[in-house]
């Protein structure tokens, strides 16, 4: 989702400054879905004993941080990511369900072998990643796109020079990456998106910019990218 023509506006150095918000991204902690590569999609999966770990270590890692609010998808692997980090600063969890991953519709929990053994034709326009398809009940990467994008405007722009925590799912910060380094939604994934991982933005009214990405430092065992399962 394009931001607003009307936002599109040049700024002087010292207005970007003030009026950018910084954004900390992170993917929930693993799930037993996660690890069996079922899909998930808007099912609500807890965490596994592993992303609960990932969770307690993603706050220690954000202890520091100055930071003005935490803002999560309400699907519990995500929440219960996002209350992990709140501990640790000290901070409230707002939930918002357009962090939620993407809707799979009739494919959530399937495993990606059986997609692809049971609806092949299904599966290949998945893996082309054609924009307008949606499964059977689920979302498009374009209506994807058009909600994460909304709402992440929606949420940074009420902290103009502030820091914000925002704990959604792989497709999500899918978009995000994409967003920010202008790459096509059928642009072939090259990057991770990993359980618990640190990613870092800065947004304002005209932009979306990449800062950091995939931070694990933190974790002392690696967890499952996003192309495992959703």
């Amino acid at each position: 989702m394009p931001f607003p023509a009307c936002l599109r506006t040049a700024l002087h150095p010292l207005e970007l400054h003030l009026e950018a918000t910084r954004i900390l991204a992170i993917r929930h902690g693993e799930t037993a879905w996660n690890k069996d590569t079922r899909i998930q999609g808007q099912i609500d999966i807890p965490l596994n004993e592993t992303g609960h770990w990932q969770a307690e270590r993603a706050g220690a890692a954000l202890r520091d941080e100055p930071v003005s609010a935490i803002y999560s998808s309400d699907l519990s692997r995500a929440l219960q990511t996002a209350q992990a980090i709140a501990r640790a600063l000290g901070l409230p969890v707002s939930t918002h369900a357009g962090l939620r991953e993407r809707c799979f519709g009739e494919f959530e929990g399937r495993t990606w072998a059986e997609l692809e053994e049971g609806e092949p034709a299904h599966a290949l326009q998945w893996r082309r990643r054609v924009p307008d398809y949606a499964p059977t009940g689920g979302e498009s990467l374009l209506q994807l796109q058009e909600r994460v994008m909304g709402t992440f405007h929606t949420l940074a722009s009420q902290h103009p020079g502030e820091q914000i925590v925002v704990v959604a799912h792989g497709g999500v910060l899918d978009i995000l990456y994409r967003a920010a380094t202008q790459l096509d939604l059928q642009a072939p994934r090259s990057w991770l998106i990993s359980n618990a991982a640190i990613n870092r933005l800065l947004w304002t009214p005209e932009s979306l910019t990449l800062v950091g990405w995939a931070d694990t430092q933190h974790l002392e065992q690696a967890g499952l990218d996003e192309s495992t399962a959703a």
